[in-house]
């Protein structure tokens, strides 16, 4: 009887256990929907800064000629696959395939890398080729505020990517590391849906 009575407290404490790790992992999920929302008014900001801003160039070069559509519209459709290959990582782990869901990662963030280095790429040409530096005119300094924000944050999202990466191979999917992969997919969708602002407020309405 007293032993029964034992077991029943071991697994009511085990339960309770339980209950208290996944309601420490929901609490962190939250957290990552307030950090959201902080970026949503960041963005917002930006964007209505630049908004109020573009016209002021100060005599400087335009948004007209200095954006190069075509290496834009590659480096958009690099982002947007970046987005999808991360949904696959999320299948991958609902089957319970470690290796296909580090593999997707993988995709993924080289997919997030070539997007980094294309818009190095244009922020040096701008720079050398068109004298066009963050000091040249208010239209300039908010379209580098603004863009190399959102670029910082796919930067950091890539070196958070590769982190979960090595503790996956380590530790496998478990639920910490499952919550992990799915606010790191949340955050990579976020980030495509800011750019796809970006791509639209910025660049196509730049050269219209």
């Amino acid at each position: 009887m007293e032993a029964a009575h034992a077991d029943a407290g071991g697994h009511s404490a085990a339960g309770g256990s339980h209950d208290e790790h996944e309601d420490h992992e929901s609490l962190k999920t939250f957290g990552f929907w307030i950090f959201l929302i902080t970026d949503c008014i960041l963005f917002g900001t930006l964007f209505a800064t630049y908004i109020v801003l573009r016209g002021n160039t100060n005599g400087g070069p335009t948004a007209e000629e200095l954006f190069q559509m075509p290496g834009i519209i590659a480096s958009t459709f690099i982002l947007l696959t970046s987005s999808f290959t991360s949904g696959l990582a999320v299948l991958a782990m609902n089957r319970g395939s470690v290796k296909g869901l580090i593999g997707w990662l993988i995709v993924t963030a080289l997919l997030g890398a070539s997007f980094i280095t294309l818009e190095i790429t244009e922020f040096v040409h701008m720079v050398q080729a068109e004298n066009a530096t963050i000091g040249t005119s208010a239209f300039l300094s908010a379209f580098y505020t603004l863009v190399g924000t959102h670029g910082l944050h796919v930067s950091l999202g890539l070196v958070w990517m590769i982190g979960l990466m090595i503790q996956l191979s380590r530790h496998g999917i478990t639920t910490v590391t499952k919550r992990k992969v799915n606010v790191i997919s949340l955050y990579w969708h976020f980030l495509d849906v800011v750019w796809i602002f970006v791509f639209t407020i910025v660049y196509m309405m730049g050269v219209m």
